[in-house]
């Protein structure tokens, strides 16, 4: 079996582990960050094999997290059943291991850092998609997901408040989470990506809170 026909079989594979999925993490952001990976990959000198099939598969553990509310880890999760797919389509164990690794270090919060140059291309990409516009996009979606409002509450801390509540909003996400991102990219190409994310993002929710607050 040629590897087009392997990464097209592994795509179907990968997407029905998407049926049920929130819209902030569907399949279309599988495909967003693919392509970061084919941009990143090929300046880093990624194997682009291990890296495609890595980047398929990296969130297919991503419906039990949300069913669990957060309970469990996505990427380790993942990381299992992407073994298993992969020993049934006998992959050879070396590039199974590769690719498990690449998926169980591509979450920022747990213990698993990226090694190889594919996992830090996979992770960089991965976090890429969750800042700049499409970043302000999908928490938006995602703050909607969940109930949230559209800004916090006045005189609440974002320090105070909890994920998957009416407080878990767009800004808490931007305060909590993703004005940090640029500060952890791991690639060459992935920091420069950041950078001008960054700053988009930044311009975004300070001009957002001065329109809550009328200042705009």
């Amino acid at each position: 079996m040629g590897k087009s026909n392997v990464f097209t079989q592994i795509e179907k594979i990968a997407k029905k582990y998407f049926k049920k999925a929130h819209k902030s993490h569907d399949f279309s952001h599988v495909k967003r960050v693919y392509n970061l990976c084919l941009k990143i990959g090929k300046k880093e000198k990624a194997d682009m094999e291990i890296l495609k099939i890595a980047t398929l598969l990296h969130d297919i553990g991503r419906e039990e997290e949300d069913k669990k509310k957060g309970k469990i880890c996505h990427a380790e999760y993942g990381a299992i059943l992407a073994e298993k797919i992969l020993k049934d389509l006998n992959f050879p164990q070396e590039k199974i291991l590769k690719i498990s690794h690449c998926i169980k270090a591509h979450r920022y919060r747990n213990e698993t850092k990226p090694e190889s140059i594919e996992a830090k291309v996979l992770f960089d990409a991965d976090k890429l998609d969750s800042i700049g516009a499409i970043g302000i996009g999908r928490a938006f979606l995602f703050a909607f997901e969940v109930g949230a409002n559209l800004h916090n509450s006045e005189n609440i801390k974002i320090s105070e408040t909890q994920p998957y509540t009416k407080e878990d909003t767009a800004y808490r996400e931007f305060e909590v989470k993703l004005k940090n991102v640029s500060s952890r990219m791991l690639t060459s190409e992935g920091k420069k990506l950041a950078r001008e994310r960054h700053e988009f993002m930044v311009e975004f929710f300070d001009r957002l809170n001065k329109e809550i607050e009328g200042k705009l």
